[in-house]
């Protein structure tokens, strides 16, 4: 009796053991984010520009989803949307503030930067120079819109007229584009307005407006004005993808269907071709789990 007991608890011992082994086995949610992103790589370059490496990109896009423990939980369809959309515009998320990819309830946002909507100002070939900047409450700002338009900025600590100790609040921010045709467009924001474009934004109280309000204040000067730089149609369409969930994006815009690559079976490396291996006979004895 003591040895059927023995080997009844040391059976139980090995079943859980292989439960929980298989429990174990389960890919994790930055595994499951790999595999998709490694089923997609040759999508993704095909929609990327020449100065682009999908090796890189993928390389960036993993690090920023497995940093922020919020991103593991997005959907899968969102989070691929995302890095797709990175890939089409050619911009890096995260490290250099291209663009942004953040997490809205279970969705995954995509936002372009403040140096990303420079990055695709400067691509059109018809601007000379585009930079935007912000202005403190003890800076010295003086702008004269007209015929004549003048804008001097003295930042706080390069004031002579006087001697601030601080900069003081944000008070606004403002563009400057000069053309290669020999024209400019200047655009200034008070912090109110960009207050209420902050306000109309998903992400208003997550992502780079709590981590980098200062290049978001620019990057919201920068798209305002956008409808007045000399822009393709293309470019300019660019930013219409600012801030949107996108589930379907393939280089060919057509629905891409995602879907888990499928694990193998056990041992089973049996080919089409071959013979299936001999079974056990019901009465031979052996275990159907082999448990040794």
């Amino acid at each position: 009796m003591a040895g059927q007991r023995s080997n009844g608890a040391t059976l139980e011992k090995k079943l859980q053991n292989k439960a929980a082994g298989a429990k174990n086995d389960a890919p994790t949610p930055s595994q499951t984010i790999a595999a998709y992103m490694d089923k997609m790589k040759y999508q993704i370059a095909e929609a990327m520009p020449k100065h682009m490496s999908i090796d890189r990109l993928s390389r960036i896009a993993l690090t920023t989803i497995r940093t922020n423990p919020k991103l593991l939980e997005c959907s899968m369809p969102s989070l691929m949307g995302a890095v797709m959309q990175a890939a089409q515009l050619g911009l890096e998320p995260g490290l250099i503030g291209h663009c942004y990819i953040i997490p809205y309830g279970t969705e995954a946002t995509f936002i372009i930067g403040y140096k990303g909507m420079i990055d695709l100002a400067r691509r059109s070939g018809n601007i000379k120079s585009i930079a935007a900047h912000e202005v403190y409450e003890n800076d010295f700002i003086e702008l004269t819109y007209g015929l004549e338009e003048k804008l001097q900025h003295v930042p706080w600590f390069l004031r002579k007229d006087e001697q601030p100790k601080e900069s003081g609040k944000i008070i606004g921010a403002y563009m400057v584009a000069k053309f290669n045709d020999g024209g400019h467009f200047i655009h200034y924001m008070p912090i109110s307005e960009i207050e209420e474009h902050k306000k109309r934004s998903k992400a208003s109280s997550k992502g780079p407006w709590v981590t980098d309000y200062t290049e978001m204040c620019k990057k919201t000067v920068v798209r305002s004005g956008w409808k007045w730089l000399p822009i393709s149609v293309e470019i300019a369409s660019a930013v219409t993808q600012d801030e949107t969930v996108r589930k379907d994006i393939t280089p060919n815009d057509e629905p891409f269907v995602f879907e888990m690559p499928q694990e193998p079976q056990g041992d089973d490396t049996t080919q089409s071709g071959d013979a299936d291996p001999k079974q056990p006979d019901a009465g031979s004895g052996q275990d159907e789990l082999d448990l040794e």
